[in-house]
């Protein structure tokens, strides 16, 4: 039977970005015959990302208000247990992530390895060129520490948007997503659980335009460190508790 396929893309101010990254996909699945849904999530942008979308029939949502990438993300997993998608894929709007690896995403979880799998550009150590700043990769490092704490499982690319979920999944973020922190308190939520969780190798470029919100401001990766820190352990605690 046939899985249905969704690309769930959370934009902010992706205005220079977003018609490129919606062409690749177009692309893609008519090169390789697939089928991959998508939706945009317009996280109340301020630029002209809702003018492209409606211009060019981009199939999206708009979102009156800025809710962050937790509840950009929230939204299209809604969307996905809405109508019934067998697979979600997280993917940016920024053009780092390549569609030519949602295959690699989505194989494990057909074949039923895995409720959750993550692409990771540490995995191998030249599988992707682009390996972000030093200070965001020390903040990675320290991320994967504390998750190995919390969970007893490794996680090398802590931060990897990249990431593809079955029906369980999909469910469970449609229900309950963090909205700071997303992917590093997302996780521990899944593993504390009980899920399968599986890391690939992939390939990830540079933003290609735009500023990224992490890093458009000196301060922001220290807040953004002691902000992930404070979440993953409260996450950690609140699913021992409820388990």
């Amino acid at each position: 039977m046939k899985k249905k396929i969704l690309l769930i893309i959370p934009a902010y101010n992706e205005e220079k970005n977003i018609k490129k990254v919606y062409d690749s996909i177009v692309d893609y699945n008519k090169k390789n015959k697939t089928d991959y849904h998508v939706i945009v999530i317009n996280d109340g942008s301020k630029d002209n990302t809702k003018e492209i979308l409606e211009n060019n029939n981009i199939p999206h949502i708009n979102l009156v208000n800025n809710l962050g990438i937790g509840g950009a993300v929230q939204t299209g997993y809604k969307y996905a247990k809405e109508f019934n998608y067998d697979v979600a894929i997280q993917f940016d709007g920024d053009g780092q992530h390549d569609i030519r690896y949602a295959k690699k995403l989505i194989n494990p979880i057909i074949d039923g390895q895995a409720d959750l799998v993550i692409g990771s550009r540490f995995l191998e150590k030249d599988m992707s060129d682009f390996k972000s700043t030093r200070i965001r990769r020390i903040g990675i490092n320290w991320i994967s520490f504390l998750i190995k704490i919390c969970t007893g499982r490794k996680l090398t690319d802590t931060t990897s948007g990249f990431r593809a979920a079955n029906k369980k999944v999909i469910s469970l973020f449609a229900d309950n997503y963090p909205i700071d922190s997303a992917e590093p308190s997302s996780f521990v939520t899944i593993s504390r659980k009980g899920y399968n969780t599986l890391e690939v190798s992939v390939s990830m470029k540079e933003r290609e335009g735009g500023v990224s919100s992490i890093t458009n401001h000196f301060w922001k990766p220290i807040y953004y460190m002691i902000n992930v820190s404070l979440s993953i352990v409260i996450t950690s605690l609140k699913s021992r508790r409820n388990s």
